[in-house]
């Protein structure tokens, strides 16, 4: 007899479940590692499909190791058939055939709450994608996307034209938009200077009523793995229930909180991660559906 049914009291709740589809980051800052540092922390379950190994540190990555389409595949299949899945953060996608992979599996599982950030750069500026994957990128998962989440070196790559100042977010969000993706939050911290400003744009609605979300430069060589980071506290944030103005806002308030934390600690000799356990939550409970 299964020891479950030797509980006094029957299952009645379950964790909100995340599930992370990127590459292995060997350093532990960045890709499934800061993933699920990061959904821990904000109290949700995390699960994983590995798209790829990667042999890095703070200083760069030196090797990457591809993992096939199909077994990637079998990886998602494995967790959604028997966990489950509330929402779901997308990292590294490093070649067509594993894009077409994850297009598949968001369909036929119908995965809620996609979080899409296109890694194409490493920090340290190593490529994490090749050239022939962006337009299937584009193609296949900007419209099974709820958000896409590109910084604005990412958001150049995808529209053939650099992004130098604030000014030019707003028209670069909206081409976006216009390639199929429900909501972009454009990330504006590589412009220079001491405010740092992020732009949600929203389907259907006027840029008017974007969303513009705006703070202090924090002082900080520890950024690696901020984008992966940022990605997956959205998805959490998702999982509990927030709508996604809600969940953007709260995930970026997390990740300054997280980044502030971890400015003075060193980790490595090179670009070193954020502190993201420095406000961790109990695991979270809802009703078992």
């Amino acid at each position: 007899m299964s020891h479950l049914n030797d509980l006094a009291h029957p299952l009645s709740q379950r964790y909100p479940r995340v599930l992370s589809i990127a590459g292995s980051d060997s350093g532990g800052g960045a890709g499934i590692q800061a993933d699920l540092k990061t959904i821990a922390a904000l109290g949700c379950y995390g699960m994983t499909a590995i798209t790829a190994l990667t042999a890095q540190n703070t200083l760069g990555v030196r090797a990457i190791h591809a993992v096939p389409a199909a077994f990637l595949k079998e990886q998602i299949a494995a967790v959604v058939e028997d966990i489950g899945v509330d929402a779901v953060k997308i990292g590294m996608l490093h070649a067509p055939e594993i894009v077409e992979a994850v297009a598949w599996a968001i369909d036929t599982y119908r995965l809620p709450n996609v979080v899409l950030d296109p890694v194409m750069v490493a920090t340290s500026g190593d490529t994490l994608i090749e050239d022939a994957t962006i337009g299937v990128l584009v193609r296949e998962l900007f419209p099974r996307a709820t958000l896409v989440t590109p910084n604005l070196d990412e958001a150049a790559l995808l529209l053939g034209r650099p992004l130098a100042t604030v000014d030019e977010m707003e028209a670069a969000a909206a081409e976006l938009l216009q390639r199929g993706a429900g909501a972009v939050l454009l990330k504006g911290g590589h412009l220079p200077g001491e405010i740092v400003s992020d732009l949600l744009a929203l389907r259907g609605e006027a840029p008017a009523f974007w969303i513009r979300l705006t703070g202090e430069r924090i002082a900080s060589g520890n950024l690696h793995g901020s984008g992966c980071t940022l990605s997956s506290a959205i998805a959490a944030f998702l999982a509990i229930g927030q709508t996604l103005e809600e969940a953007v806002q709260s995930a970026h308030a997390w990740v300054r909180g997280a980044i502030a934390e971890g400015a003075h600690v060193r980790t490595g000799n090179g670009n070193g991660p954020l502190n993201h356990g420095y406000a961790p939550v109990p695991m979270r409970r809802v009703p078992l559906a």
